[in-house]
């Protein structure tokens, strides 16, 4: 990376690193303060600091859903507060249509003066437990309108120079379910915040109020002419790829996703026009939601070495038409977006597939859904339950197989452990494990998919989000694609099949299995290792009818041994099956 001469080269490394170092303790200050499981646990929070104008310098913990969420945030904070803001200010947001995310997303700034004069910003996402509205955890996937969604926080003024603004604490306090939770988890984030302004004025007293706003700038543009470099490297062209979603938990009729992904030179346009309009549901991403997942599936492609900040985005230009399903406009709700967001960055990486030959992994199968379990005990005490799950399975690439039961590529959260989630809530976790014959059949096959058991101990309001269950995820060059998701109430009593997205009044004692789709193969099944095939076998991964069904491997019932001769006769019948097939649709 070739960086500017205009400053030292050495305090330039320094002052970079030690930027992402504040934003990275700012984020551990969050994890160690925060009181609910979706942010102490999961990790669904995002820290950065901004330059004057709000572009975002460095980011520490991330959810890739939140990378380009941040600037568009405190840009809203600075068209409202910019010439009135003083030491000790923070400032709050949430509102989509003003620069937020979605509801549960609540946004904090804190302006950083030194010596009088504004020099950057820190800035704390977290995904909050509740935000009033019709349904607890504020995620619900029918809703029709940004009304019903939860408490809306255009940007305001939470602190002061100082001093809180008691009014707004009490408004949040009085409109959410647990408000322990959601107020312990913004002063987690007011914790963040000091923390990073102590860093941010040390480093300041080290190297100079204005030297070190001088390196903020280079940072950014140094960053900018090396993701250009990496950009002139990829082969110029148009990439279209589509990609669908089932429905919006409303109308039947699929959603689908347009892409034309344009390399030129050192620029990259991610033009959706053709997508479908917006829907009736809460599934679509807002566009700097869209903008997000565009950036961060690019960035996999691209060298590690990039910083992340907001260099990065500007030789990056998405199209998106007002009013279409990636870029919905008002009043369109948002509560579930990171399902339609999510499916974004697999259209990019399908249109990539086209552009990088090799390089790209098949769809991975899971981190679109999502549980919320809200109710009150009998003493009225009200609980929350808010979860993402985020044991995926990965899809196949070039070389390895798809990854069992691990974060998926956009997600970055953790599980919450099942110990602590008996501990706190009225639930119980029945079964919890992998599928076998899940996972996409290729030389490389897909993650397997992942079944929970949620046992309700109390009467409660059942919110499910998910999808794939009419569009599997997909194979590469040959590789099949993952079985598909499903949901069933009571699988071991009175099972009733239960459809992708719902909200029900559960009893004490329902149960809920949700299975994740598998991860999509890679390459031809045929092509696959026999002995890596009988390894899944006697992992269980695999049956053997199943290896002999979609690898052509035959194993001895009894050893589980490859029987080399039988294998690779019914192979060559196979591939003999499949030529006659495939002349026969010419």
């Amino acid at each position: 990376m070739a960086i500017s001469t205009r400053r030292d080269p050495l305090t330039y490394e320094l002052v970079k690193n030690a930027l992402a170092g504040i934003a990275d303790s700012m984020a551990v200050t969050v994890v160690r303060t925060a009181r609910s499981f979706v942010v102490k646990q999961s990790m669904d929070f995002s820290t950065a600091l901004c330059d004057i104008d709000g572009e975002m310098t460095a980011q520490g913990l991330c959810v890739p859903l939140h990378l380009g969420a941040m600037t568009p945030a405190l840009q809203a904070v600075l068209a409202r507060y910019r010439d009135r803001m003083a030491p000790g200010d923070i400032y709050i947001v949430n509102d989509p249509y003003h620069g937020g995310s979605h509801l549960p997303d609540i946004f904090l700034f804190k302006p950083l003066f030194v010596d009088g004069m504004l020099r950057a910003f820190a800035g704390v996402i977290a995904h909050q437990t509740d935000i009033g509205g019709r349904v607890s955890g504020g995620n619900a996937c029918d809703n029709t309108e940004i009304y019903q969604e939860g408490l809306r926080i255009p940007p305001l003024r939470l602190f002061t120079r100082g001093e809180p603004d008691e009014a707004i604490f009490s408004l949040l306090e009085t409109n959410v379910r647990v408000p322990d939770k959601v107020l312990g988890d913004v002063r987690a984030q007011i914790a963040a915040l000091h923390m990073g302004e102590r860093e941010f004025m040390q480093l300041a007293e080290e190297y100079g109020a204005d030297a070190l706003q001088a390196y903020m700038r280079d940072i950014l543009d140094d960053t900018e002419r090396f993701t250009r470099e990496e950009i002139a490297g990829l082969p110029d062209g148009t990439y279209t790829f589509t990609e669908y979603l089932d429905d919006d938990g409303i109308d039947p009729d699929p959603i689908k996703i347009q892409l034309a992904l344009t390399i030129d030179g050192e620029r990259i346009t991610a033009d959706f026009n053709g997508t479908s309009p917006q829907c009736k549901g809460s599934i679509q991403p807002n566009f700097p939601a869209t903008k997000s997942m565009v950036y961060a599936a690019i960035r996999c492609v691209l060298s590690p070495d990039i910083p992340y900040n907001g260099g990065f985005f500007r030789p990056i230009d998405v199209v998106a038409p007002e009013g279409s399903f990636v870029n919905a406009q008002h009043p369109a709700p948002f509560a579930a977006r990171a399902l339609g967001a999510r499916r974004v960055a697999q259209t990019v990486f399908g249109a990539l597939t086209q552009a990088l030959p090799g390089k790209i992994f098949a769809a991975w199968g899971g981190g679109e859904f999502g549980i919320s379990i809200g109710g009150y005990y009998a003493n009225r005490k009200p609980f929350v339950h808010l979860e993402f799950h985020n044991d995926t399975s990965w899809g196949g690439g070039p070389d390895k197989d798809g990854l069992d039961g691990q974060p998926g590529p956009m997600s970055n959260l953790a599980n919450t452990p099942i110990e602590l989630l008996e501990a706190e809530q009225p639930i119980r976790i029945d079964r919890y494990g992998f599928v076998p014959d899940t996972g996409g059949a290729g030389k490389y096959r897909g993650g397997l998919a992942v079944m929970r058991d949620f046992c309700l101990l109390e009467e409660a309001t059942l919110q499910i989000r998910s999808d794939r269950r009419k569009f599997r995820p997909y194979g590469l060059y040959g590789g099949k694609p993952g079985t598909p998701a499903s949901g069933v109430l009571n699988p071991d009593t009175e099972p009733q099949d239960m459809p992708s997205k719902f909200i029900m009044t559960a009893q004490p004692g329902d149960v809920y299995r949700l299975v994740l789709a598998g991860g999509g193969g890679y390459g031809d099944p045929l092509e696959r290792d026999p002995e890596r095939v009988a390894d899944d076998v006697r992992e269980d991964k695999l049956s053997v009818e199943y290896a002999r069904q979609e690898y052509g491997v035959v194993l001895d019932p009894a050893t589980l041994a490859v029987d080399v001769i039988a294998t690779e006769t019914l192979r060559q019948q196979r591939r003999r099956d499949n030529l006659t097939e495939r002349n026969g649709h010419r």
